[in-house]
């Protein structure tokens, strides 16, 4: 027998020729793989495509040359100290700045309880570790963040979506739900929620829901982990506050410079209770002994000498402009049966299909006529939600948006005239989260 024909051999015994490794992964890796949707995203990017996919800041709009001078004076200044390891909770005086910010939501912070992370992204991973045992619960919207989902199900948690509408989570939907799996004697963890302009329905939870989820929760004993990169860019009016703001005890609070300074940064932070804030230094410290000082100073430094709050109001006009021009240009083209949100800030529309139509099966015919946007099922654990489809107006100019859903529509009028024809086929099932990939988050 050859040496070729033994490897073969051996292969075989251990896994495929594709991955040799396939039986050795622990079980919470099965389901960390890329989709077809996401692959569809490198031909997606081409410059002739119109994406209304990712949600990606226009940050563009920043004073760049400043940015850059600011970097480039902070290395020559603090070099030294910039350069070096840090603190695994975070630079103290970027902390104490982060309770600044929060302060404009309701909040009243205290600097040792805030933990600065990699991206809010990696508080929702420090956070679901510490807490999550497999077939543990994790409530979360309908749809929520593609994001965490594929985080919570990297963790074996079991997803129970709960009802949403127009005016965020129905709370009578939150209090049933909680009463069945408490009854059952499923262990709940934690409520997950995008409370303001969600990611990625829009919508926002109303003043008196918020008090209602709160008591809910609360009444329950059950952990609310609150999600809010949007925050403080709404379209009208002062920021909402808070969920944290009403209940410190109660609420982990997640935030990032992502969309209100750039993402390139990557600095987030958690601001927890006392207790849930030493869980989350240490593992913290065991994912990446100390997050990048160099980040956390150029940041401290953007908030301690520029104009931020200015420069949020900039982001502020420029995406109420594009969101203007998604919903006007919605209204005029989009095919009778087509329903849409109206989002009071963030970056998202959540659109549904005419019945008969299906969002992931639609998109690669859209590509095909030069437009992107992501389907629904990414958005629910189950697979579910074929009618949805997100579309983000943050990135593209006003005239590439306008483009960008005169292309969508005729893409969906051709499938409309195909159900007429053919009637309703017959959609492939789709299980287990999508695995987003940064420039679709």
């Amino acid at each position: 027998m050859s040496q070729e024909s033994d490897h073969g051999r051996t292969i075989a015994a251990h896994g495929s020729r594709i991955d040799a490794y396939v039986d050795r992964y622990a079980a919470r890796a099965t389901g960390m793989v890329a989709s077809e949707v996401r692959a569809l995203f490198a031909v997606a990017s081409r410059p002739e495509v119109v994406s209304l996919a990712g949600g990606m800041p226009y940050v563009t709009a920043l004073p760049l040359d400043v940015v850059g001078e600011l970097v480039s004076d902070l290395v020559a200044r603090r070099g030294p100290v910039a350069l070096q390891y840090g603190s695994g909770q975070g630079d103290p005086h970027l902390r104490e700045q982060i309770c600044d910010v929060m302060r404009l939501e309701g909040i009243e912070g205290n600097a040792d309880d805030v933990v600065v992370t990699v991206g809010s992204q990696q508080a929702l991973d420090l956070i679901t570790r510490i807490f999550i045992d497999p077939g543990d619960v994790i409530l979360a919207e309908g749809p929520s963040y593609v994001g965490a989902l594929g985080t919570f199900a990297a963790y074996q948690a079991k997803i129970v979506h709960i009802a949403m509408d127009d005016e965020g989570i129905v709370p009578e939907s939150l209090a049933q739900t909680i009463y069945a799996l408490q009854t059952a004697g499923s262990r709940i963890k934690f409520l997950y929620t995008i409370p303001t302009f969600q990611n990625p329905a829009g919508v926002t939870l109303n003043a008196e829901r918020r008090g209602q989820v709160l008591e809910i929760c609360q009444r329950a004993g059950v952990l609310i982990v609150e999600d809010n990169p949007y925050g403080l860019l709404g379209f009208d009016g002062d920021p909402m506050r808070a969920l944290r703001a009403d209940n410190p005890d109660g609420v982990v609070y997640l935030g990032s410079f992502s969309k209100t300074l750039a993402p390139g940064f990557r600095v987030g932070w958690a601001l927890a209770p006392h207790a849930i804030r030493d869980k989350l230094v240490l593992a913290m410290e065991s994912a990446v002994l100390s997050h990048s000082t160099f980040t956390q100073l150029a940041v401290g430094e953007y908030l301690a000498t520029q104009p931020w709050r200015e420069q949020i109001k900039t982001f502020r006009e420029l995406y109420r402009e594009r969101r203007d021009t998604m919903l006007s240009s919605l209204e005029a083209l989009m095919p009778v049966g087509c329903t849409w949100t109206r989002p009071r800030g963030g970056f998202f529309v959540w659109a549904t299909l005419p019945e008969g139509l299906d969002s992931k099966v639609l998109l690669p015919r859209a590509v095909a006529e030069r437009v992107a946007f992501v389907p629904g099922t990414g958005f629910f654990a189950d697979g579910s939600g074929g009618r949805f489809m997100r579309l983000s107006y943050c990135y593209p100019e006003p005239e590439r948006i306008r483009e960008g859903v005169r292309r969508l529509a005729g893409v969906i009028e051709q499938e409309l005239q195909l159900r007429d024809t053919f009637g309703t086929g017959a959609y492939p099932d789709h299980i287990g989260v999508d695995t987003p990939g940064p420039d679709l988050a």
